[in-house]
């Protein structure tokens, strides 16, 4: 009972308090995105872990667990079977996990349904309106507006429009296919789906909400530092100037948009990366988001069969 109790309420302080937490590490986000990432995903994920172990950990006494494996199972068996292993309260513990589980699956699936339907149709479009550019690597379209993006999917492709083609310097134009190459390489659209799936499951719920415009704004810093590996960061920065009023489709990933000024002020002003202590420190929250609900719910388990089966060896 003690373990459901603390796992309900860093349920209610998590999804409430680290937010404000995210908006103070701000800085030393942008310094490390893809750890900031890792961590958002981290949080989230461990709110949802929490609530369904927490009905767990309510549902199933510790004693159960102290008996060893056959009891466990034992206990679960008669819980599918005709529920006598369960109290009332811990049958509704139960399905209200298994409701929140089901409900984080179903708008997965449905973000990624929605959006693969999207990318199919504005495929089509692509094969009647743009020209495949084999030195760029990418589609061409004739279009005044500046856009170059990105449509992920199993028939990845680049996008750039005349009107991009026109405005930038051929050093700009590979900056920025190599900033939409990242995206199509990290599988960044997988990321952004958790979050928008999350965040459409739980409306409302300040960690979802403020996970989904972190991670969508992170990643593309992510995609500009692959890009400035190989190409001059003041580069990447004019391509992004002349690229920031463009608006790609909302199922793509483009490299201008609102946050494209920012991100030209921290290409020509790069502050320095994270030490490693900082890496570590990031990396160990990392783990304990993850693993520290899993601890909370195993703890009291684990302490009734260190204890049951300790008292038999001291008897035998």
């Amino acid at each position: 009972m003690i373990a459901a109790i603390v796992l309900l309420l860093y349920t209610v302080v998590a999804a409430i308090w680290l937010p404000r937490l995210g908006r103070r590490a701000a800085r030393r986000a942008d310094r490390a995105p893809r750890l900031a990432i890792a961590l958002w995903q981290a949080a989230a994920a461990s709110v949802v872990a929490s609530t369904a172990l927490a009905a767990l950990a309510f549902a199933v006494p510790p004693e159960v667990v102290g008996h060893g494996l056959a009891g466990l199972f034992e206990a679960c068996a008669d819980m599918l079977n005709d529920g006598s292993g369960v109290t009332p309260a811990g049958g509704g513990a139960l399905l209200a996990a298994g409701a929140v589980l089901a409900r984080v699956a179903y708008c997965g699936a449905a973000v990624l349904v929605r959006a693969r339907a999207e990318r199919r149709e504005h495929a089509a479009l692509l094969g009647l309106l743009g020209r495949r550019d084999s030195d760029l690597g990418a589609v061409v379209i004739e279009y005044d507006e500046r856009l170059a993006y990105c449509v992920p999917g199993r028939h990845a492709q680049m996008v750039i429009t005349t009107g991009a083609l026109r405005s930038l310097a051929p050093e700009q134009v590979a900056a920025v296919l190599e900033h939409e190459r990242a995206h199509l390489r990290g599988r960044h659209h997988l990321v952004l789906a958790a979050g928008e799936a999350l965040a459409r499951a739980f409306p409302h719920v300040p960690l979802f909400e403020q996970a989904r415009t972190e991670i969508a704004r992170l990643i593309e810093l992510l995609a500009d530092d692959v890009a400035a590996r190989r190409h001059p960061r003041v580069q990447i920065a004019a391509a992004l100037v002349r690229l920031a009023t463009g608006h790609a489709p909302a199922f793509t990933l483009g490299a201008g948009g609102e946050t494209a000024i920012t991100r030209v002020r921290r290409m020509l002003n790069p502050e320095a990366p994270l030490g490693r202590r900082e890496r570590l420190t990031g990396l160990l929250a990392v783990a304990l988001l993850l693993g520290g609900p899993a601890m909370v719910a195993l703890v009291p388990g684990l302490s009734s069969f260190l204890a049951h089966h300790c008292h038999s060896l001291l008897t035998f």
